[in-house]
């Protein structure tokens, strides 16, 4: 190559002098950018905590009492729910203790879907199935869409249900969280959890590629039998739960003690409905009955799933 002229160290030193200061603009684009996205997004967290705080306010006195147990603040904000999400709340009753708290929360760009257990699988759980309790079950969808329709005043998030195993097509890749709260022990009771494996590949189905399982169970010690710790106590252990996600394709992604409760300690001759809410074994006995209270509601889990990608 020739020697550079004059003319030509001028042009090159003019376009390096461009070039670097592009790089400059872009750098200090990027560096202010950076920072204003995290105070939006900082900004709408703390406007979500502010809105579910205003919603766990506004509930009964009855739903409040069971706050110092369950932490439905902790628990959602764990879950990540935020307002417009669509959630599936399995197991949920009608309409259940979180539906008014979701229904209010996700607002009227959420949707709040129920999922109850398939009428196959009830009769499998106990004697309480009987033909009546099956018939009135076979009604629970349009109950359940009625009961929890009616809450929110107007401004509350879209409402649906349907039976685990029947999930329709429309929600294909379209479901941000699935709830399992205190819904696990039911499923694992049959010996090869086969209504849990089919509920989860159901999920896998309707789960958006970024959406996540959220698990809340009655935690059974990992010495107990595998007989007792089966789920017809109530109690089920952590290690089966999470084996049954791995199986299934899934990944635990975070775990918490925001539900657990050392005071629990369930032998194998415990139930966990001795416990309070239920109290079911200590009505007539006022020593019982305080003894249970002081140790409150169940030792929890709570765990949150993702896809493997």
């Amino acid at each position: 190559m020739g020697a550079l002229t004059s003319k030509n160290c001028i042009l090159v030193v003019a376009a390096a002098c461009l070039l670097f200061s592009t790089m400059g603009a872009s750098a200090s684009e990027s560096l202010t950018a950076e920072p204003d996205e995290i105070a939006a997004e900082k900004a709408e967290m703390q406007d979500n905590s502010a809105r579910l705080n205003t919603v766990l306010a506004a509930q009964p006195e009855n739903t409040k009492q069971r706050y110092p147990y369950r932490h439905p603040k902790d628990t959602i904000e764990f879950f990540e729910i935020e307002p417009g999400m669509t959630v599936i709340d399995v197991y949920p009753g009608e309409p259940g203790w979180y539906a008014p708290i979701l229904v209010d929360f996700l607002g009227p760009e959420g949707r709040l879907i129920g999922a109850d257990f398939s009428l196959e699988m009830y009769p499998l759980l106990g004697s309480f199935a009987t033909p009546k309790f099956m018939k009135q079950k076979q009604g629970w969808v349009e109950r359940y869409i009625e009961k929890a329709g009616a809450l929110g005043e107007g401004d509350g998030a879209a409402v649906d249900a349907f039976f685990l195993g029947s999930a329709p097509a429309t929600l294909n890749k379209a479901v941000d969280v699935v709830l399992l709260i205190r819904a696990s022990h039911p499923l694992n009771r049959t010996g090869d959890a086969r209504f849990y494996r089919q509920a989860l590949e159901e999920f896998r189905r309707i789960l958006k590629p970024d959406g996540h399982i959220g698990v809340v169970q009655h935690r059974a010690p990992e010495n107990a039998s595998e007989e007792w710790a089966q789920g017809f106590n109530g109690y089920v252990k952590q290690s089966r739960i999470i084996s049954l996600f791995e199986e299934a394709g899934f990944v635990l992604v975070a775990e918490s003690d925001i539900n657990a409760n050392a005071k629990d300690q369930p032998t194998e001759s415990d139930k966990v409905w001795r416990l309070p809410p239920t109290l079911r074994y200590s009505r007539f006995n006022p020593f019982e009955r305080a003894r249970m209270l002081e140790i409150g509601e169940s030792d929890r889990m709570t765990l949150k799933f993702r896809m493997e990608q």
